[in-house]
């Protein structure tokens, strides 16, 4: 059954708008930029069991260049840490030319609890007699040097996965952590709350701390002192921040509820949702929609979900972007389309008419022109709509029978035109008696319906279109006549 034209493309723009989401959830399954937002609207505080140990200033006056300085003073910071009873130390500083170690050295440096940073590819330049746990000094570095996110491992040039040294410290920590390449955010760090506590490194070579405040901790041993703190290291504050802290909230990340990113299926499945919603909920319901499904990113990443808020919220606009172009065909058709049946107007068939006419000596026209009788009786005695019902039974009937390139117009109030493609005097006749033979059928209730039809094909003798409809109004009359007459 023809359905009106305000709903006729619905068959369309549905799966279109499922097309539409399915592919945008291909192309952007992750939202950096609005994660970035987020973060940095909802700063976190650090995990309270990490602690920082920074190569500051002083420390570089008293030791020297670091470049110079002999892993013995780190051997002399480790074991105050281990007598403090420090749960894991990390030392962010990658050992130079540290060559052959005596057996005091290399047990201080060989303990599980104990992890080095290394280049990517280098964890060879440990000396042999060292075992501890080594993880590559790696941070994500976007434009402008700053830091997003980071890995639990990376993947080096001979192919080999290697451990992230945030990884590895947070594993010493007794925290399982999976072996991932996936980037994961970084967490911004609220700074009113102080941001990580920073011991002066020399004050623990000296021993000049509190055990209290290293008892059970993580500690990372890096570079602070300013000017030295790295490539012009930021995080997605815009704040200048020591590689060493960066690596630090790392492992205060690893050491909280880890992240979760939405499976694949599920962002498909959302965006295919919130496109196709937003064309069955029409209007502007979409833009609301959209906001919707962009604010969930904010209560979702308080739970450590990663939603891809922005890729939902655009398959929505496109979803509204598909009524807004629905909306504008039907407008721009608004004036050749019957609003009942769904088919074309008078003035279609006109058009279609003189766009077909030069042509018809290769593709002869024909026009069939259907006759309603009894219609005005079912108007009077059961009401306007369930004439209506009539109008659009007898076009689905008229319908059933159209050929490929045929097209189907409401001529009158009760009368219908079939525009023929490539049809001679034999088809007409063809054509005509099969549809005479669906229509001698129609009937409402009690009251008696008859279908009068006429018939004419382009020839010799059809000179316009004008002839044309008038050969088929005279058939047409002629059959009605001898109709009325029988009867």
């Amino acid at each position: 059954m023809p359905t009106s034209p305000e709903r006729s493309l619905a068959r369309y723009t549905v799966p279109a708008a499922a097309v539409l989401g399915l592919s945008l959830a291909l192309l952007m399954p992750t939202n950096e930029r609005l994660w970035d937002a987020v973060n940095r609207a909802l700063p976190t505080s650090p995990d309270p069991r990490v602690v920082v140990v920074g190569i500051d200033d002083a420390s570089l006056r008293d030791y020297g260049r670091l470049s110079g300085w002999p892993p013995e003073l780190y051997g002399e910071a480790l074991r105050t840490l281990d007598e403090a009873g420090a749960r894991a130390v990390g030392l962010d500083v990658l050992l130079e030319g540290v060559g052959n170690s005596g057996p005091a050295l290399a047990e201080t440096f060989s303990r599980p609890n104990v992890v080095l940073a290394t280049a990517p590819g280098e964890a060879s330049a440990v000396p042999p007699e060292w075992t501890p746990p080594t993880g590559v000094s790696a941070l994500n570095l976007g434009p402008g040097g700053v830091v997003r996110s980071f890995q639990t491992a990376y993947v080096t040039e001979g192919g080999r996965l290697e451990p992230s040294f945030a990884r590895q410290v947070a594993v010493a920590a007794g925290e399982p952590v999976p072996l991932d390449t996936r980037p994961q955010p970084l967490r911004a760090v609220r700074a009113e709350s102080g941001g990580l506590p920073v011991l002066p490194f020399r004050d623990v070579v000296n021993g000049n701390v509190r055990f209290a405040d290293l008892q059970g901790k993580v500690v990372l041993i890096g570079l602070t002192a300013s000017g030295l703190v790295g490539p012009g290291l930021s995080d997605v504050s815009g704040r200048a921040v020591p590689g060493v802290l960066l690596q630090a909230r790392a492992v205060s990340s690893l050491l909280g509820p880890p992240f979760r990113w939405l499976p694949l299926w599920l962002t498909a499945l959302l965006c295919v949702a919130a496109a196709v919603g937003a064309v069955l909920a029409r209007g502007l319901w979409g833009f609301g929609l959209a906001l919707v499904t962009l604010g969930l990113a904010v209560p979702l990443w308080l739970v450590n979900v990663l939603f891809p808020g922005v890729t939902v919220s655009v398959a929505a606009i496109l979803g509204t972007a598909l009524v807004a172009l629905e909306r504008w065909w039907n407008l721009r058709n608004l004036g050749t389309r019957d609003p009942l049946t769904g088919l074309g107007n008078r003035l279609a068939f006109t058009r279609a008419v003189e766009h077909r006419w030069p042509g018809r000596e290769g593709r002869p026209l024909g026009l069939l022109l259907v006759d309603l009788s009894g219609f005005r009786k079912v108007n009077e005695v059961y009401g306007r709509l369930a004439g209506d019902e009539v109008l659009r039974d007898l076009a689905g009937r008229i319908g059933s029978h159209r050929r490929r390139g045929d097209v189907i117009f409401r001529w009158g109030p009760d009368e219908f035109a079939v525009l023929l493609d490539n049809a001679d005097k034999h088809d007409l006749a063809l054509i005509s008696d099969a549809m005479r033979g669906a229509l001698d059928t129609l009937t409402y209730r009690d009251v008696p319906l008859s279908v009068s039809f006429g018939a004419a094909t382009t020839d010799s003798e059809v000179r316009s279109p004008e002839e044309l409809i008038e050969a088929a109004s005279r058939n047409r009359y002629r059959m009605k006549f001898r109709r009325e007459g029988r009867e």
